[in-house]
């Protein structure tokens, strides 16, 4: 008997349905194998029928001896992962006629199964349910654990389930399974940017609080140059706080590239915060952007609607940080494989951290720096120029002394406060760019638009001209430099680019300084 139930294949971060056909009948030769799977499934998929044969035993159904052939439709695309363990139980008891039912067109139907009927979850499910929703199925079965997420999906019943016996006896019409529902506006307005650090918690650094909210009201990268200990990752962990609040859409964006690489929480829903990543200085070029036989999304696509944060720069490869040219300037990154390709989204503030040398105390007010000549230069040519170029904001942090950390009767600024100012300097940029969908802040201007909206007047003119003459600046730079210059403009309110605002964009050029690095 022909039996076909309905799941799903991802790719990138949207999903596809795939038919499984499951025809049953004939005795098995002796010595034979009666399973056969064609349409090109992987390890994980072929070694499912172990896992169904034993779960269909250990639930007391009967599970006979016969030949069983299943295929997984369209044929020529890969299916991969054991999430496909229940639909294709499900249909090979309906094959055997120990699933009565007319409701298998109905749902997209997906689980990876234990030995003894178990469910495990799944990667994916957010991709998957709006997938069910958009080919206009009734509803998606999958495990407890990821129906929440899948609930995030309005206009579609999830059913999560524990085991193959409530699935079984839930198509045969002899139980009834709870809906699981999430109000999704509700849950993103109760959860958005609750977060557990906040800038109050830094004592001084006002400058640098300055420098990174130029950098979140502009959406600009950043880098920060110090000794160890002066507060950089503090400094940098406390950035997603004073960005503008996820949007609902930005949300479901975010939570989709996460579900996709199996890292949401078990019985979690809605992303509401700023992601933060902050990968280990011996991370892959592949584990970075993303990739492998199966692409999956890397570091800067998990960070897409928030903060890349890379630790000690100059010692990733440097192979590593080349491959980030490209995705810091298009904002996605694509994926080319043999058979698929594959684009992910990878809109995310880079903000890098640095010793100024290998001892750590190059320009240190206090203590001395023990490196020899040339040792410094050596240790920042690590990091490229045209790297260097895409980073707009270059911050030379100094330490804290005694007396700062002291004042504990002085209250330092909110995250909250700081948000206030940035939200703001986002409406006008809003405002600005109501016309240009793809572009949400000062950051993300194509060089044709920065001279519409960078005006300058003739003293700004001859500001920027010394500046690009004397720090030897490549163009990016000086595009880069009146961006800043448009968000120094937007924070203070101001319509256009006054002098003041130029000159605190370019003293945010360190690195280019000559000499700087001795």
């Amino acid at each position: 008997m022909l039996a076909k139930t309905y799941a799903s294949a991802v790719q990138g971060v949207d999903a596809q349905k795939i038919t499984i056909e499951v025809n049953v009948g004939g005795p098995v030769a002796a010595g034979k194998n009666g399973y056969q799977m064609i349409g090109l499934p992987d390890n994980a998929v072929r070694e499912g029928f172990q896992r169904i044969e034993a779960a269909i035993k250990n639930i007391g159904l009967k599970f006979p001896r016969l030949r069983i052939v299943v295929n997984l439709a369209p044929a020529d695309i890969r299916k991969q992962g054991s999430a496909y363990d229940l639909p294709i139980a499900i249909g090979v008891l309906a094959g055997l006629k120990q699933l009565e039912t007319d409701k298998l067109d109905q749902y997209i139907i997906m689980g990876e199964l234990s030995l003894d009927g178990e469910l495990r979850p799944i990667k994916g499910a957010l991709p998957i349910a709006i997938q069910a929703r958009r080919e206009k199925y009734k509803g998606i079965i999958l495990p407890k654990q990821n129906a929440r997420e899948a609930a995030i999906v309005n206009d579609l019943e999830v059913y999560g389930i524990e085991n193959l016996r409530e699935a079984v006896d839930f198509l045969n019409g002899h139980a009834d399974l709870k809906l699981t529902e999430v109000d999704t506006r509700d849950e993103f307005a109760v959860k958005k940017n609750k977060y557990d650090v906040d800038f109050s918690d830094v004592k001084g650094q006002d400058n640098i609080k300055r420098s990174l909210e130029l950098a979140a009201a502009g959406g600009h990268n950043v880098i920060l140059i110090g000794p160890p200990g002066a507060g950089k990752t503090m400094l940098a962990r406390r950035l997603p706080t004073i960005l503008p609040v996820l949007t609902l859409h930005e949300a479901l964006e975010t939570t989709k590239i996460h579900s996709v690489s199996g890292l949401l929480p078990s019985e979690g829903s809605l992303i509401t915060t700023r992601p933060f990543r902050a990968p280990h200085h011996t991370i892959s070029d592949v584990a970075l952007v993303g990739g492998g036989s199966d692409p999956m999304p890397g570091e800067i696509s998990l960070a897409h609607n928030g903060v890349l944060f890379l630790d000690e720069l100059p010692e990733f490869k440097r192979s590593v940080l080349e491959v980030l040219r490209q995705p810091m300037e298009l904002r996605k990154v694509t994926i080319s494989r043999a058979r698929i390709t594959v684009d992910y989204p990878a809109s995310f503030m880079l903000i890098a951290s640095m010793n100024p040398c290998p001892c750590g105390f190059f320009n240190h007010p206090e203590k001395d720096c023990v490196c020899g000549p040339g040792v410094v230069k050596r240790y920042l040519n690590k990091i490229s120029g045209p790297l260097l170029d895409r980073i707009d904001l270059h911050v030379e942090v100094t330490p804290v002394s005694y007396d700062e950390l002291a004042k504990y009767e002085i209250k330092e600024e909110s995250s909250l406060t700081i948000s206030e100012r940035v939200e703001r300097a986002r409406k006008f940029q809003k405002s600005r760019f109501d016309d240009h969908p793809n572009i949400n802040s000062n950051a993300q201007m194509p060089s044709q638009m920065v001279r519409d909206v960078c005006k300058i007047d003739s003293a700004g003119t001859n500001l920027l001209k010394k500046a690009m003459e004397r720090l030897q600046l490549s163009a990016r730079a000086y595009d880069r430099i009146l961006k800043v210059a448009r968000t120094a403009a937007d924070l203070n309110g101001k319509e256009n680019i006054m002098i003041e605002h130029l000159a605190e964009a370019i003293q945010y050029r360190s690195l280019d300084r000559e000499g700087w690095a001795g």
